[in-house]
Formats: structure tokens, C-alpha cells, sequence
């Protein structure tokens, strides 16, 4: 009587579409910083504030992606516990 959920895969176009936008847009921001008539040192702050994001992004998104998951467990536990009474539960006992 349960419904297991189906795990949903990514295509691999999918994925590819992924990196590749990712690619694109990190190098075309290192292509306008570089290009930046500004002093190095401003070049390079930028930089360094490009890479800050990019790794504080992926954090947020594993930590987000972690957070559903441990959801899903605590509520696949919950029906299982449910699904167990259920089934053990007569209702044509005397009480």
C-alpha cells in the first residue's frame, strides 16, 4: 500500500546545459573584469569577490539540497512508523 516516490534523474543535456552555463557566464565576468580600465588592484578585488560568490552560491545550494533530503528521511520514517500501526491495528478487538 505504499507509494515509494520515484527518484528523479537529471538528463545528461540537462547537466551538460548546467556546466556549460555556468561556464559561460563565470568566463565572460573574468572577461569584463579583465578588461576593466580600472588599477590591477581593483581587477583583483573583483576577482577574488567573483570567486567569494561563486563558492558561497554551491554552499548554499548543497546546504539547500541537504536540507530537502533530510526532510524526505524524517518523513519517510514517519510513514513507515504510520504503515506499521496500520497494519498491526484490529479493529474488531475489545478494548
Amino acid at each position: 500500500m505504499s507509494e515509494t516516490p520515484v527518484k528523479q534523474q537529471n538528463t545528461a543535456a540537462y547537466y551538460g546545459q548546467a556546466v556549460a552555463s555556468f561556464g559561460i557566464a563565470l568566463g565572460a565576468v573574468a572577461v569584463g573584469i579583465f578588461n576593466m580600465e580600472t588599477d590591477a588592484w581593483v581587477r583583483a578585488f573583483l576577482g577574488v569577490a567573483v570567486l567569494y560568490l561563486t563558492t558561497s552560491a554551491f554552499t548554499l545550494a548543497k546546504v539547500v539540497r541537504d536540507r530537502q533530503e533530510a526532510g524526505q528521511i524524517v518523513s519517510r520514517v514517519d510513514q513507515a512508523r504510520l504503515e506499521k500501526l496500520l497494519a498491526e491495528h484490529d479493529p474488531f478487538q475489545k478494548l
